[in-house]
C-alpha cells in the first residue's frame, strides 16, 4: 500500500479533522459568543471539502485506484456523489440554525463542530469498504447525532429526543454489530469484496442471519419499517434546525451505505437480499403514508413523510441493476432539496413571541397572512407528492421505470397506488392553508438566509429543475457504475 496516496484519497476527511479540532480550541476559548463565527467557518470547511471531493465524480473514479488503507476506503465516484449531498444537506441546516437557537439564548459554540464531526462520520459511512470502517463512521455521525438531538434545553421536549435516540440508536448498532460478526464468522473477512467472494454459490444459513442482522441495523438508521418508531418522536422533539439536519444528510449516508453494503458486500447473494429490501420498500410507503394521515404536528407529519419516501428509494434499490441504483441517487438529490425547502419554511413560522409554530391547524389562512410562505410550503407538499410538473415527480418516475426494467412490475404497481394515499396528506396542509380562515398565529419577518434557501429550493423543485435532468442522471449514472465495477 502506498501511504501517500491513500492519504491523498481521504484529503477530504482530514481536512475536516483538522477543521474540527482547530475549532474546538477556539470554542474553547472564545466560548459561545463564538458560535455564529465557528458556524459560517463550519459551513465554509464543508464547502473545501465538497471542492475536494468533487473531481472524483466528474472523472467517473471507480476500480483499484480508489481504493485506500488496505482496501477499506474507496474513493469513488459513488461516494463523491454521496458525499456531496451530505456536506451541502449539513452546511445548509448549520446556516439555517443561528436564528432558531438565538431565539432562545441557547447557541452553544459547540453545536455547528458536532454537525462538522457528523458529517466526518457520514463520509466514512458512504467510502467504507470494509465492515470495520462502516461501524466506525457509522458510530462517529451517532455519537455527534445524540447529543444535538438534546441540544435545546428549554424545551422538555429535546433531552427526551436525545435519549430516545440514543437508547434505540444504541440497539440498532448492537443488531449491526452482531450482524457484522456473524458474517466475518462465515466469510472470514470484513472486506466488502472478500465477502463477495465468500458467498459466492449457495449461502449458508449463518451467513443469512448475518445478512439480516446488518439490514436491519442499517433500516434502523434509514428509518423503514420496522425500525421506524424513533422517527415521529426525534423529529417533533428535536430542535428544528437538527430535524433539518437529521432529515436531509444522515438519510443520504445510511441510505448510500446501505447500497454498497447491499450491491458490493453482498452482491454474489442478490435473491438473498432482494426480497428483504422490496418487504422494507412496500412496508414503508404504506406505513409512511397512512401513519402520516392522523397528524396535527408538521414535524411529525415529515418524518412519516421522510418514512414512505424512503420507501420508494429502495424500489430502486430492489432492482438491483445499475440503472436503479442511478435512480435511487436521483431521487435522493430530489429529496434531499425539498426538505431542505419544507423545514426552512417551518423555522420561519413562529408567533409575535418568537415561539416555534408547529401545529398544522395553525397554519390556516397562511396564503393571505404570509404568501410567500405559503407558496413554496405548497411546492414542496406538492412535490413530495410526485405531482407534475414538479420535479417531485421525476424522481418517482425514475425509480418506477428501474423497477419495471428489473422485472419488479408487481412491487412497481403497489408502489404507485400506495403513493395515492400519501397524497392525501399533503394536500391536507395545503387546503389548510389556503382555504381555511386565517388563524393568524405566524408573525415575524423573513430571515435572510431561510429567504435563500426558501427561493433556491423553490426553483428547483420547479419545472425548470427538468433542465437539469440530463445533468443530475449523468452525474447518477457515473456514481452507481463504481458499485457494479468488475461485477
Amino acid at each position: 500500500m502506498n501511504w501517500a496516496v491513500s492519504l491523498r484519497l481521504v484529503a477530504a476527511e482530514e481536512f475536516l479533522s483538522v477543521t474540527g479540532l482547530v475549532l474546538l480550541l477556539i470554542a474553547g476559548w472564545a466560548g459561545d459568543k463564538a458560535a455564529r463565527a465557528i458556524t459560517w467557518l463550519s459551513v465554509a470547511a464543508l464547502a473545501v471539502a465538497a471542492v475536494l471531493v468533487a473531481p472524483a465524480l466528474t472523472h467517473g473514479a471507480m476500480g483499484a485506484e480508489t481504493s485506500a488503507f488496505f482496501g477499506q476506503f474507496a474513493a469513488d465516484s459513488f461516494a463523491s456523489f454521496a458525499k456531496l449531498l451530505v456536506y451541502g444537506a449539513a452546511g445548509v441546516s448549520l446556516a439555517l440554525a443561528p436564528g432558531f437557537f438565538e431565539r432562545f439564548g441557547q447557541f452553544r459554540a459547540e453545536y455547528p463542530i458536532l454537525g462538522l464531526f457528523a458529517a466526518l462520520g457520514m463520509g466514512i459511512m458512504v467510502s467504507a469498504t470494509d465492515m470495520l470502517t462502516l461501524y466506525i463512521g457509522l458510530e462517529m455521525n451517532s455519537l455527534a447525532a445524540y447529543v444535538l438531538a438534546a441540544m435545546l434545553k428549554t424545551d422538555d421536549r429535546s433531552p427526551e429526543a436525545g435519549l430516545k435516540y440514543f437508547v434505540l440508536g444504541s440497539l440498532a448498532s448492537g443488531i449491526l454489530l452482531f450482524g457484522i460478526s456473524l458474517t466475518y464468522g462465515f466469510a472470514g473477512t470484513t472486506n466488502f469484496a472478500g465477502i463477495s467472494h465468500a458467498l459466492q454459490g449457495t449461502m449458508s444459513t449463518g451467513a443469512l442471519f448475518g445478512l439480516v442482522f446488518i439490514l436491519a441495523g442499517l433500516a434502523f438508521k434509514i428509518s423503514a419499517v420496522p425500525f421506524h418508531m424513533w422517527t415521529p418522536d426525534v423529529y417533533e422533539g428535536a430542535p428544528t434546525p437538527v430535524t433539518t439536519f437529521f432529515a436531509t444528510a444522515p438519510k443520504v449516508a445510511a441510505l448510500a451505505l446501505t447500497m454498497r453494503v447491499a450491491l458490493v458486500a453482498f452482491g454474489a447473494q442478490m435473491a438473498a437480499w432482494q426480497q428483504i429490501i422490496a418487504f422494507l420498500a412496500l412496508a414503508s410507503i404504506i406505513v409512511g403514508a397512512l401513519g402520516a394521515i392522523g397528524q396535527g404536528n408538521i414535524k411529525r407529519l415529515l418524518a412519516y413523510s421522510s418514512i414512505n419516501n424512503v420507501g420508494f428509494m429502495l424500489i430502486g434499490l430492489a432492482a438491483a441493476t445499475a440503472g436503479g441504483a442511478s435512480a435511487v441517487l436521483v431521487y435522493l438529490a430530489i429529496y434531499i432539496v425539498m426538505s431542505l425547502g419544507g423545514f426552512a419554511v417551518i423555522l420561519q413560522l413562529r408567533d409575535a413571541e418568537g415561539q416555534s409554530v408547529e401545529s398544522i391547524s395553525d397554519l390556516a389562512g397562511l396564503s393571505r397572512t404570509k404568501p410567500g410562505l405559503a407558496f413554496v410550503l405548497a411546492m414542496v407538499m406538492f412535490s413530495l407528492a410526485g405531482i407534475p410538473p414538479l420535479f417531485g415527480f421525476w424522481g418517482k418516475f425514475v425509480v418506477f421505470q428501474a423497477a419495471v426494467a428489473a422485472g419488479l412490475v408487481p412491487l412497481a404497481t403497489v408502489g404507485i397506488a400506495a403513493s395515492v394515499i400519501g397524497a392525501f396528506y399533503y394536500l391536507k396542509v395545503i387546503k389548510v392553508m389556503y382555504f381555511d380562515e386565517p388563524a393568524d398565529k405566524v408573525a415575524g419577518s423573513l430571515d435572510p438566509v431561510h429567504g435563500l434557501v426558501l427561493y433556491a429550493s423553490a426553483l428547483f423543485i420547479s419545472p425548470l429543475g427538468y433542465l437539469l435532468t440530463g445533468w443530475l442522471g449523468g452525474l447518477a449514472h457515473s456514481a452507481a457504475a463504481a458499485l457494479f465495477h468488475g461485477a
